[in-house]
C-alpha cells in the first residue's frame, strides 16, 4: 500500500502495535533524544514514539519512525524491501523487443512506469498550506525542534526534505541536511561539499545569484526514505518515492518561492539562500558518534512557514550505533544493489554493517572468475558515487553469508595472508571521517578473502598451522608486563590467528605505536598473531563497540604495524605530535543530570 501522508502511516503503526504515545510532559532540549536513545537500542529497535506533550510547544514529536525492520518496511509499503529491488530489477533487465508480440507485453509495464513522476496539482488549498505564515508572523519556535545532544551548538532540524534547483532550472534536487536553528527566520543549510545541494550551491555562487529553497517536513514516508537516497546525479528523488509508491507524488506550488513540496507534507518552510552568506554552524552529534567538526555553511533566510491544522512534527536523532538511520541505510543497501550489479555485475551481495556507519566498512561477496578480479571490483568501488567514500572493502567468494559477520570475521582469522591479500590504498574520504591525519582524504584499506586462483599471489600457498590454545598467553600476563594496559582480552574464537584487544591509557603521542612494536617484540606473547590497540575507556567486553572504535577511528597505512608475519592495529586518539591534522572529535556522551531526570520518569512514560 501507499499512504497519502505521514498521517496514514501513523495510523499503520499504531493498528500493527509499532506506536507508542507519550502522553507525559517531556522537553525537546536533550530529554526526547535520552528517551528515543534508549528505546532505540532496545532489541529491534524499539518502538516508534509519538509525544503529545512537548514543552514549548503545541506540536506533537514523530520519532523513531523507521526504526526498525518491519516499519521500514511498513514505510515503504513492501512485505520486504527487497520487493523493491527486484521490481528494479526487472525494469533493469527488459530486453529490447523485437516482435510485435513483445512489444504488446511491455505496453503494461512501461504504462506503469509513467505513473511514476511527481504531479502537480492546482488546488487553492492543499493540506500543507492549510495555514500560512508571512513576514512578523514567521517563527521556528513554534514547532518542538530538538536539541539532541548536550554539545550541540543548539537545536537542529534533522530531518527535512531540501528542495531546490539547479541555475538553469532544469534539475530538481531533493536531499535530507540538517538544519542548525539560529533564530526565528534563519537556520544552517549543512550539505557537504560532495552532495548534489553543495554542488547547486556553488553554481549559483559563480552567478552570484540568489538561491530559492523549499524545505518540507513530515511528508509520506517514501518521500521521506527517497530524500535520503543516493541518487545519480540529475534523478528526481520525487520519482524514486513515486515508482516505490507505485503512485506519483502529489506537489504544489510554494507561496513566495518558484518550487513545488509535497502537497501533504506537515511543515514546510520556504526561502532563500545568499551565496555570499555563510555562518560557523555545529558542532553537532553526528551518526558517526562523534562531534561532527563546527564549520561554515550556508544561511537559509524563511520568507514563509506553511502547514496542515494540528501539525506533526517529524524527527530524528543520531548518534553511537544502532539509531534509527540504521535502517533507512540497511534500506539503501538493499534497494540500490541491482544497480550496483548493473553496473558491476560480479557482485553477488553486499553488507554495510551497523558498526561502520555506513562509509567505514562494505562486506561484498564476489563471483570470481579471472586473478585479481577483486583488485579491480575495489579500484572499481572506490571510484563509484558514494562508494568511493568507503574505508575498508572485504572481498569473499560468492558463496559465503556477508550477513554472518561471525562466519565473515572467521573467515578472515583463518585465510588473510598479510603479505598478499591487503590492498592499501588513498581516496576521498566522508567529510565525516575524522581519522584521518587531514580532512576529506586518507588511505583505504580492501581485504580479499576469495580463494586464490591460478595467476593471483598466494595460489596454492599453504595455509599456516593453528596454535594450539595452550600457547596463548593470558591478559593478566599481559597487564603485568604493560603497566599501561587497562584492560585486555582475547576474543573467543577458534580460528588460526588469536586476536589480542587492548584498552590502553594513552597519555602521550606515539603510546600506541609503542607498545604495539614492544608487544610484538616480546617472545612471551608470540603467540598472538594480531594485536588491536583501543583506548583506555572502551568497552572491550561489548565486541559491537569494539568494531565501531575499529572502523571509526582507523587509518590503514597509518595505524597497522607488521612484525614477521604478525600485525597490530592502532586506533587510539592520535596528537598532532603523531602528524594529526585535525580536531579529533568527543563521543557523544549525554549529561548525566538528562539520565538521571529520565530514569525518574521513565516508568510513567508508557502508562
Amino acid at each position: 500500500m501507499h499512504y497519502p501522508s505521514l498521517r496514514e502511516f501513523i495510523d499503520r503503526l499504531e493498528s500493527e502495535g509499532e506506536l507508542l504515545r507519550i502522553k507525559k510532559s517531556v522537553s525537546p532540549i536533550l530529554e526526547i533524544t535520552e528517551i528515543t536513545d534508549r528505546v532505540s537500542k532496545l532489541p529491534g529497535g524499539g518502538k516508534a514514539l509519538l509525544f503529545e506533550n512537548v514543552e514549548g510547544s503545541s506540536m506533537p514529536v514523530l520519532i523513531n519512525a523507521f526504526g526498525s525492520t518491519k516499519r521500514m518496511n511498513l514505510a515503504l509499503g513492501v512485505y520486504n524491501v527487497e520487493d523493491i529491488a527486484k521490481r528494479i530489477e526487472r525494469y533493469i533487465k527488459i530486453p529490447p523487443p523485437i516482435t510485435l508480440l513483445d512489444k504488446a507485453k511491455l505496453l503494461p509495464m512501461l504504462l506503469q512506469a509513467a505513473q511514476f513522476p511527481p504531479s502537480l496539482l492546482h488546488s487553492a488549498h492543499p493540506p500543507c498550506q492549510e495555514v500560512v505564515h508571512l513576514n512578523d508572523d514567521i517563527d521556528l519556535g513554534m514547532i518542538p525542534i530538538l536539541q539532541c545532544w548536550p554539545q550541540d551548538a543548539g537545536r537542529f532540524i534533522t530531518l527535512p526534505i531540501v528542495i531546490n534547483r539547479s541555475v538553469d532550472k532544469k534539475i530538481r534536487n531533493v536531499g535530507l541536511y540538517r538544519m542548525q536553528v539560529y533564530d526565528r527566520k534563519t537556520t544552517g543549510m549543512h550539505w557537504h561539499i560532495h552532495k548534489d545541494g553543495a554542488h547547486f550551491f556553488h553554481e549559483y555562487r559563480k552567478q552570484n545569484k540568489v538561491m530559492e529553497v523549499a524545505v518540507a517536513i513530515g511528508a509520506d514516508p517514501a518521500s521521506c526514505y527517497s530524500a535520503s537516497a543516493p541518487l545519480p546525479y540529475g534523478i528526481d528523488e520525487f520519482l524514486l518515492a513515486g515508482f516505490i509508491r507505485k503512485k506519483s507524488v502529489p506537489l504544489v506550488k510554494c507561496k513566495t518561492v518558484d518550487l513545488e513540496v509535497p502537497a501533504n507534507a506537515e511543515i514546510v518552510l520556504e526561502g532563500y539562500i545568499d551565496p555570499s552568506e555563510k555562518r560557523l554552524e555545529g558542532p553537532f552529534g553526528d551518526h558517526t558518534g562523534y562531534y561532527s567538526q563546527d564549520g561554515d555553511y550556508p544561511l537559509f533566510h524563511i520568507t514563509a512557514i506553511t502547514h496542515r491544522k494540528n501539525p506533526i512534527y517529524l524527527t530524528t536523532i543520531v548518534g553511537i550505533p544502532p539509531q534509527e538511520d540504521f535502517y533507512l541505510g540497511k534500506a539503501t543497501e538493499r534497494i540500490f544493489l541491482p544497480l550496483l550489479k548493473m553496473q558491476l555485475p560480479e557482485i553477488v551481495d553486499m553488507d554495510m554493517p551497523v558498526q561502520g556507519v555506513f562509509h567505514n566498512c562494505v562486506i561484498v561477496s564476489v563471483d570470481k572468475r579471472y586473478p585479481m578480479q577483486c583488485r579491480r571490483l575495489m579500484s572499481a568501488l572506490w571510484g563509484l558515487g558514494q562508494m568511493s567514500f568507503v574505508k575498508t572493502i572485504v572481498t569473499v567468494d560468492a558463496e559465503i553469508n556477508v550477513h554472518d559477520y561471525e562466519a565473515v570475521a572467521t573467515l578472515l582469522l583463518n585465510r588473510v595472508d598479510f603479505a598478499t591479500d591487503l590492498v592499501f590504498s588513498e581516496g576521498v574520504l566522508d567529510v565525516l571521517n575524522h581519522a584521518s591525519d587531514q580532512m576529506l582524504y586518507g588511505s583505504k584499506l580492501g581485504i580479499d578473502l576469495t580463494t586464490k586462483i591460478e595467476g593471483e599471489p598466494g595460489y596454492n600457498k599453504e595455509a599456516s598451522a593453528p596454535h594450539p590454545h595452550s600457547e596463548l598467553p593470558s591478559p593478566e600476563a599481559v597487564k603485568e608486563a604493560f603497566n599501561w594496559v587497562k584492560n585486555c582480552k582475547i576474543l573467543e574464537l577458534k580460528t588460526q590467528r588469536p586476536v589480542l584487544l587492548v584498552a590502553l591509557d594513552k597519555i602521550g603521542p606515539h603510546q600506541g605505536k609503542q607498545f604495539i612494536q614492544s608487544f610484538l617484540d616480546n617472545p612471551d606473547f608470540s603467540a598472538i598473531e594480531i594485536v588491536i590497540v583501543l583506548e583506555g575507556h572502551v568497552d572491550i567486553e561489548n565486541i559491537s563497540t569494539v568494531m565501531w572504535k575499529l572502523f571509526n577511528n582507523l587509518d590503514p597505512k597509518r595505524d597497522f604495524y607488521f612484525n614477521a608475519g604478525r600485525l597490530g592495529i592502532d586506533v587510539t586518539q592520535k596528537f598532532p605530535e603523531e602528524g594529526y591534522q585535525q580536531d579529533w572529535p568527543e563521543e557523544i556522551e549525554m549529561a548525566p543530570i538528562i539520565k538521571t531526570q529520565v530514569d525518574q520518569k521513565w516508568d510513567d512514560l508508557f502508562k
